[in-house]
């Protein structure tokens, strides 16, 4: 039967986990009879969110099954004790035939929560490749979609990524599903970034902050807090962006460093950021700011170990690069977001007063943004930057 576009649509009920990071990121809970897939670096703490969830929305007397195809029992429950969830009313199964753990779900009343642990690891016997292969996934996978809808049940798969940073498949599971969530995390950073990059029922680009500590993982209501970390440092070539993330404002340092070249070819480092978008910048600099630092070695880091996509940290790359140039740091307490076209000239980024709210909220006093950049009852002092020639001019002429 069609119908048309005007017939009334009602919002989908949601399952609030009790993980207020996980809900956000996933747009206000769980959608029943939805497939959500989350993926991640082995190791990164996949398996260790996913069960925090699971306890929390348990705890609070509903009903949840976590089934691990690559753990014993008993390598579950000793990781619950470790981080204190031993006591939660989590119901565990150890199966890898997708046949065998459906027939088990069916001797009893369908539970609100299903994790599959993980879709590697899963087979059907109506296939003769071996597990882990892309028709064995594809196919595992549409079975537990298909029995996701017709129960109810929202469904978590736990995927692993390849070396290429794809859920390994490749992309053969995305498309079946209704929310992609990948886990992301730095070895050697305590912090863990969940980013949802498809969903059907919420908005894309959504990040969640955790912290990695000895009993499981924390949230982080304040991130941008952890990645500035202590800013009362005024050495050159460190720049605080205003960024956003999803719907998220965040703020974080972008660090610079400039040498003199020491073989035939200028060398390029970049963390965190895209490596051709700082090409582009160092030949705007040079071709509109009058710089001659393209020719010299050229070190960008974002602190914290975040990764940064967004056009508008532009601005603050270019600040960080001209800082440490000159050996002028910035003014104490300003913070710089905004685009750079090839003209030199400086567009404007979306949601100006979210950036700028957050900034004053951490205390933060003036801000570098494009012209014409507007704040309504902010104690911030605001200075329009025109091109990046303004903006060497000004780095050059703030008093510190």
């Amino acid at each position: 039967m069609l119908e048309g576009l005007s017939a009334k649509a009602e919002e989908p009920q949601r399952r609030l986990t009790g993980v207020g990071e996980f809900d956000r990121v996933t747009g206000g809970g769980l959608v029943p009879g939805s497939a959500l897939l989350l993926g991640g670096d082995p190791g990164v703490g996949k398996s260790t969110l996913v069960l925090q969830v699971l306890a929390a929305y348990a705890g609070a007397k509903k009903s949840a099954v976590y089934v691990s195809g690559e753990e014993a029992l008993a390598q579950v429950r000793l990781r619950a004790a470790r981080m204190g969830l031993a006591k939660a009313p989590v119901q565990l199964g150890a199966a890898t035939c997708v046949e065998d753990i459906l027939s088990t779900l069916a001797t009893a009343p369908a539970p609100d929560i299903l994790v599959i642990d993980s879709i590697q690891t899963v087979w059907t016997s109506a296939l003769d490749a071996a597990p882990g292969t892309i028709a064995q996934v594809r196919t595992a996978t549409h079975d537990l979609v298909r029995y996701a809808k017709s129960t109810g049940v929202a469904v978590i798969l736990i995927g692993h990524v390849t070396k290429d940073g794809q859920i390994a498949g490749p992309k053969a599971v995305e498309h079946l599903v209704d929310a992609v969530l990948y886990f992301e995390g730095e070895r050697g950073h305590h912090f863990r970034i969940l980013r949802a990059v498809k969903n059907r029922f919420g908005a894309t680009d959504e990040i969640g902050v955790f912290e990695m500590t000895g009993t499981g993982l924390a949230e982080v209501s304040n991130p941008s807090a952890l990645f500035l970390g202590d800013s009362s440092s005024q050495a050159p070539g460190a720049a605080v962006f205003a960024g956003i993330e999803g719907t998220r404002p965040l703020l974080c340092e972008i660090q610079a460093l400039t040498a003199p070249t020491g073989y035939g070819t200028a060398r390029r480092a970049v963390v965190g950021w895209d490596a051709g978008r700082l090409a582009m910048i160092l030949a705007v600099l040079d071709a509109r700011g009058g710089l001659g630092i393209s020719g010299r070695d050229v070190y960008l880091n974002v602190a914290g170990g975040l990764k940064i996509a967004e056009p508008a940290a532009d601005l603050a790359a270019a600040a960080a690069l001209i800082s440490s140039y000159t050996a002028r740091p910035l003014p104490k307490g300003c913070v710089l977001f905004g685009e750079i076209a090839l003209s030199g000239d400086i567009r404007p980024a979306p949601h100006a007063e979210a950036r700028l709210k957050e900034a004053a909220k951490l205390g933060f006093t003036r801000a570098f943004v494009p012209a014409g950049t507007k704040a309504h009852g902010l104690a911030l002092a605001l200075e329009g930057i025109e091109d990046v020639s303004d903006l060497v001019r000004v780095i050059g002429d703030s008093q510190r």
